[in-house]
């Protein structure tokens, strides 16, 4: 069939709305019906050229559609379920996936953009190869993938909201109850709101926070993260040591956990200077490729400090998909309010150059079919 999808020829080119073909699904894999697909920072870094891929991509990884057809050996009951997609499609064969632990599965064809195969279903109308972003290319109408990664969800669940979860919402929410544990009664500040750090908000009310001071150089975002269940917020202004001296006084002395939400390396820092002693830095924020950051090494043992890296909020797909779906339709993760806007395919550019000034949360292509 052929679909209109978000195509980058390269790292750094300008992305453009183009029709592909897409062939149907093979052996172990679904046609998906896209119904919202988020704009995510990640395909920003690959239209930035700030990360790699070996040739054209259909862009998109944060996607929530309906099953259309199941290939051969599928479970023909997945048909007509709405479904959020898992990018990192764990093999579930390596030592990480069989100590449970998918997030850290390095086997994953997702990683080559591609599905589990090693090759596509898309194609460009010149039969020139043309791969799925993280094994999905959710900027696209249908697409194809593994059937692992389509996890199904109640069907009351907004489209908008589930393709949230497929990311921001997990990365999120995830690194506060899954890799930092954050435990009830804690400090927690995070720095960065865009979709991401919202969502770190969200899950340290989940976890009972008992202060969340949120950070941002724009203030109409404090005001969204209030709505989110911040406690109070901090206009970071251009002296880090500023900031961070805020931040210590805000917490008297200095959080318990920090949240990196960015991907910058200068906050990066000011979050490991931002917690106490004994305390933990979080970083969720992916860079770009190449970056460093420091820390002062002897404060770090003599404070007896943490850093973590959070990748994916320790998501497993199929687990946690459903446990905040769940939580959403209870009323206990409003996702509904991190959706800046409902745009549509041809957006997704302007969608780029807000989230380079930093502006909203997110912005999420829904298609109407």
């Amino acid at each position: 069939m052929n679909v209109n999808a978000v195509v980058l020829d390269h790292p750094g080119a300008h992305p453009e709305v183009e029709p592909v073909t897409l062939a149907g699904p093979g052996p172990g894999e679904v046609l998906v019906r896209v119904e919202a697909s988020g704009v995510c920072h990640s395909d920003l870094h690959l239209a930035d050229g700030e990360w790699t891929a070996d040739t054209a991509v259909v862009l998109g990884h944060e996607g929530c559609g309906v099953v259309e057809e199941a290939g051969a050996g599928v479970d023909p009951r997945l048909v007509g379920r709405r479904v959020v997609l898992d990018w990192l499609s764990p093999c579930r064969q390596c030592p990480s996936c069989l100590s449970g632990r998918g997030w850290n599965c390095r086997r994953t064809p997702a990683l080559e953009n591609r599905l589990a195969d090693g090759t596509s279903r898309f194609q460009r109308g010149d039969g020139s190869a043309l791969l799925p972003y993280l094994g999905l290319g959710t900027l696209a109408e249908w697409i194809v993938v593994d059937a692992k990664t389509a996890v199904p969800i109640p069907d009351e669940v907004d489209p908008a909201a589930g393709a949230l979860i497929g990311c921001c919402v997990s990365t999120g929410v995830g690194a506060v109850l899954k890799t930092a544990d954050v435990p009830a009664g804690s400090t927690v500040v995070v720095y960065g709101l865009g979709g991401v750090g919202l969502s770190v908000i969200m899950g340290a009310v989940l976890a009972g926070a008992r202060q969340i001071i949120a950070v941002d150089r724009q203030p109409a975002k404090l005001e969204l993260a209030s709505k989110c269940g911040a406690t109070a917020g901090i206009v970071a202004g251009g002296d880090p040591d500023a900031t961070v001296a805020a931040v210590q006084s805000a917490t008297s002395g200095g959080a318990n956990f920090a949240f990196e939400a960015i991907g910058l390396a200068a906050t990066i820092e000011q979050s490991i200077r931002s917690v106490r002693t004994g305390g933990t830095a979080v970083l969720v924020g992916m860079t770009p490729l190449g970056v460093r950051a420091s820390f002062d090494a002897f404060n770090l043992v003599d404070r007896s400090l943490k850093i973590l890296g959070s990748n994916y909020g320790f998501t497993l797909g199929s687990i946690d998909f459903p446990r905040y779906a769940d939580l959403y339709l209870a009323g206990k993760l409003p996702i509904d309010r991190l959706v800046h806007s409902r745009i549509s395919l041809d957006e997704v550019d302007s969608a780029f150059e807000a989230m380079r000034r930093g502006e909203g949360a997110r912005r999420v292509v829904v298609f109407s079919q």
